[in-house]
């Protein structure tokens, strides 16, 4: 059974974790197979979004028996090697050009809230569940803490991480973790209308958009100010903004 189901629907392609049976846990396969998908995505030019989903009753529970066996047993430079591996997962998702988006049903835990945590844009159930166990086991939640940081205040990241209680899709909007919520029954649906929005903007703008956002992380405000100034200029210079200036100058 593959490990990612990918299809494509219109301009979307469509990542589904399919490990339906173990909850979509992590596991080394899995983490290759997410990896490959999202580099070959990114190589497509006619793509507008990526969406990261989960098939079955839960979106991601986080590592499986067997990863923290394996990690139980292993030694410092094979855990560290490991873990490197995971942190290059959320490398990708932020240097893939296109945005890509968790649509988060049922329990996203431990990891599996990670790699919600590590997207674009997280899209909710409104019953879905969200959490950073690990403490809990004497496990750190500490790579994707270098996203959280970036996503919630300090107080709210230090509560998460070192409490590993559960919370809900609401509380997980309040804290700035989620984009958007909706309703169980048509959450599908809501999330492929919500994603539509892609394919009325410009591809170009939105990729130099990513960029940019991220590229500012760390910069002080003069040197952000210039990075800005750069992105603008080169977005002057694209097809889709020579035609879309022609095309408002016609309107008016």
């Amino acid at each position: 059974m593959d490990e990612i189901i990918s299809t494509t629907e219109s301009s979307v392609r469509y990542l589904t974790l399919n490990r339906p049976e173990k909850r979509n846990a992590l596991n080394d396969a899995l983490i290759a197979a997410l990896k490959d998908e999202l580099r070959r995505a990114d190589e497509e030019i006619e793509l507008r979004a990526i969406v990261i989903r989960g098939a079955g009753k839960d979106f991601c529970s986080g590592a499986d028996l067997s990863a923290l066996k394996k990690i139980s047993e292993s030694s410092f430079d094979e855990n560290l090697d490991d873990a490197r591996s995971l942190a290059e997962l959320f490398t990708i998702i932020r240097g893939v050009q296109l945005p890509v988006i968790a649509a988060v049903h049922g329990r996203a835990l431990a990891g599996g809230c990670g790699l919600a945590t590590g997207c674009d844009i997280v899209l909710a159930s409104k019953s879905a569940r969200f959490g950073y166990p690990e403490v809990k086991i004497g496990f750190v939640p500490a790579i994707v803490t270098a996203i959280l940081r970036r996503n919630v205040s300090e107080k709210i990241a230090f509560e998460l991480i070192t409490q590993g209680f559960e919370f809900s899709a609401e509380e997980a909007r309040s804290y700035g973790l989620v984009n958007r919520i909706f309703d169980g029954d048509s959450f599908e649906a809501d999330v492929k209308n919500y994603v539509r929005a892609y394919e009325g903007v410009s591809r170009s703008a939105v990729v130099l958009s990513k960029k940019l956002l991220y590229e500012m992380d760390g910069m002080d405000f003069d040197r952000a100010l210039d990075a800005g100034a750069k992105t603008n200029a080169e977005a002057r210079m694209t097809d889709d903004c020579r035609k879309g200036i022609a095309r408002f100058l016609d309107k008016t």
